[in-house]
């Protein structure tokens, strides 16, 4: 998928495609439904699948005291959309300026001049331009006389409530892990590097793996069943990680997230890696003792073991489903 980011008027931009236009944080199960819709669309007509979105969150910009923390990296939001089948995805620079286009001009200007799309394909909630005065309705009869088509597609419906970045943010959030993962379609990951610790968890008997989170989210502190892909074993390995400021070991402590792999020996300090998170073992807690807190982390272990055991598939094809 090429990637073409905050493209000029100049720019080889792909023309005559399916676009889809959204922010598509998390590429949840509702994004999904849109997306292939429009890649099916597009193969269909013979033409590119477009996906037009905006760099950074117009709500960073809008909104910068909001404490929005993303549920994908800029990298992951990409690969996502690659791997659902995309040819394009253009990255628009969202700043105040461009928060002040007028609905009307972001449809002549980024879409009819620039892309001149066979068909537009966005979500009936989406709002685009100045005020968020553009929608679907507004953007049909604009294409009708543009000459390309729009599709409105309905947002994804769970339990009443519609499916969407936010609630996904807030179940990951509270640490509700399985539920985001329902709403994902995918397990919540985070990706970073492996950094060298104080060794406190080998001294206890269980060493761990220090992750430097690059994603802005992160689960509520506690213990969770996990799966650590790491690329340079070209597989993933069962594991059981904690996030938090550790506080029996330490006091004001910042907060880390480690991870204890099951059945692996392996050194792996500066090396890339992603975390898959399954579900939630329990809050962090303090302990009376160094024992007690072995005891617990012995519990935790074996809750992972019995997690994979009863999911009756390998770790690698358990993150695939």
């Amino acid at each position: 998928m090429d990637v073409l980011r905050d493209p000029t008027p100049s720019s080889d931009l792909p023309r005559g495609g399916v676009v889809t236009i959204g922010n598509f944080d998390g590429v949840h199960a509702g994004h999904r439904m849109l997306l292939t819709g429009a890649v099916e669309r597009a193969r269909a007509l013979g033409v590119p699948a477009v996906a037009l979105t905006f760099e950074p969150h117009p709500e960073k910009v809008l909104r910068p005291g909001s404490g929005l923390r993303l549920v994908t990296t800029r990298a992951q939001k990409a690969q996502l959309l690659d791997r659902l089948g995309l040819d394009t995805l253009v990255e628009i620079g969202f700043d105040r300026r461009f928060a002040a286009i007028t609905a009307q001009e972001f449809a002549r200007e980024f879409l009819f001049r620039r892309l001149a799309p066979a068909e537009v394909r966005l979500g009936t909630n989406f709002r685009f331009g100045a005020g968020r005065l553009g929608d679907v309705n507004f953007l049909s009869t604009l294409g009708h006389e543009m000459g390309f088509r729009v599709v409105g597609v309905e947002p994804l419906g769970d339990g009443g409530e519609v499916v969407s970045s936010t609630r996904v943010r807030h179940e990951i959030a509270r640490g509700h892990v399985d539920e985001a993962w329902r709403l994902l379609a995918r397990p919540f990951y985070v990706d970073g590097r492996v950094y060298r610790g104080k060794r406190f968890g080998r001294q206890l008997g269980f060493p761990t793996i220090n992750v430097n989170v690059e994603n802005e989210l992160l689960p509520a502190h506690g213990v969770y069943v996990t799966v650590l892909h790491i690329p340079s074993y070209s597989r993933v390995f069962a594991s059981v990680t904690n996030i938090g400021v550790r506080p029996t070991v330490y006091e004001n402590s910042q907060v880390t997230v480690e991870c204890h792999v099951l059945n692996f020996t392996g050194d792996v300090y500066d090396e890339p890696v992603r975390l898959s998170f399954l579900r939630r073992v329990r809050d962090e807690r303090v302990f009376g003792s160094s024992m007690d807190l072995v005891a617990q982390i012995r519990r935790d272990v074996q809750t992972a073991e019995l997690y994979f055991a009863q999911a009756g598939l390998p770790a690698d094809e358990l993150v695939r489903r």
